[in-house]
Formats: C-alpha cells, structure tokens, sequence
C-alpha cells in the first residue's frame, strides 16, 4: 500500500495540528458560540462568519502570525486553536501564543497535547527559539495549561494588554529550545 501524507502539520495520539482556513468559518465560529461562557471573560474568538473570514485572514496571510487548528483525529473536529503572534525573526527567533479549547474538548487534555505539538513545530519546523504566553493571573485554566507545558514564570506586567474595554495585568511565561531539550 503507498505511502499517503497525513492531512496534518504535526499530530500527536489524539490531536493533529492544521493550519486555519477561510473553509473552516462555520464550524469554528459555532464551536466559538458554544463555547462564550468558557472563554469570557478571558477570550473573544469570532462568532460570526465575517470576523472568522477577518481574523484567519490574518493568521494565512501574515508572516508575523502562525495559527494551527487543533483537531481530534478521530471525526476531525475542531477541538481548539493555538496561534503564534508577534513572531520576529532574526537574533530574536521569538513568538508568542495565544490558544483556547472549545467548550465540547475542555478537560480532556487535548490543548496540553496540542500545545507540545506547537512548541515542538516551532522550535522544529519554524526554528523558533523562545515562545512567550501572556495569561492573566486569574485564568487558572491557562496558568497551568503553560506550566504543564514546561513554561517558567518569568513575570508580571500591569495593564499589558486591552482586553474586553480596559487594560489587564498579565503573567509573563516563557520557553525556550533549550529548556524543551
């Protein structure tokens, strides 16, 4: 039997790793809907079918943005997103990640998977060096989403980033090739 190429950037035992689509509009932005009580007051995915079209319009056409749809590779659903922004390259090699997981795959350990096989293609694949993750200290979820992940505290910054109508404290977390190695 020949060999067929999978379907996916990277995958692990129950996720794979693909890159965002314009075609994915409707189911994303339903599983977004599905999921505003989990996300807010941390997180404001698209819910509509034109800021979807927005949004990953981004993430395909810009070369400071990668954005990976993690999918369960049994059925293919979309279970979540991690995105890396803000990549700079040069002496600098960084990016930092943003992620959620839909309301249907929360608690099943599949973003833990997903977000190693992320860190695993961008120090691989995109040579990346350091990976950044900004998180508000109340969001317990992500808090340990990144430590479990091998990111260490590096910080803490006020007032970071506007997020839903004011400027929010964030954690610093970090890694770095070395530190995955």
């Amino acid at each position: 039997m020949p060999h067929t190429a999978s379907r996916y950037l990277a995958e692990g035992p129950r996720v794979g790793l693909r890159h965002f689509t314009l075609e994915d509009g409707a189911e994303f932005t339903a599983r977004a809907r599905e999921s505003k009580a989990l996300h807010q007051p941390w997180l404001f995915p698209p819910v509509t079918e034109a800021a979807y079209a927005a949004y990953a319009g981004r993430l395909i056409e810009d070369p400071t943005k990668a954005g990976f749809l993690v999918c369960e590779k049994a059925g293919g659903a979309i279970a979540g997103f991690v995105n890396i922004n803000n990549i700079v390259e040069g002496g600098f090699q960084c990016g930092a990640l943003g992620y959620g997981v839909f309301a249907h795959a929360a608690g099943r350990g599949l973003m833990r998977e997903a977000l190693d096989l992320v860190v695993g293609y961008a120090f691989g694949p995109m040579r990346l060096h350091r990976l950044e993750i900004n998180v508000q200290p109340g969001n317990a979820a992500s808090i340990a989403l990144a430590r479990g992940a091998g990111f260490r505290l590096e910080g803490f910054s006020p007032d970071m980033i506007f997020i839903d109508g004011a400027w929010r404290d964030h954690e610093r977390w970090a890694i770095t090739a070395e530190m995955r190695a």
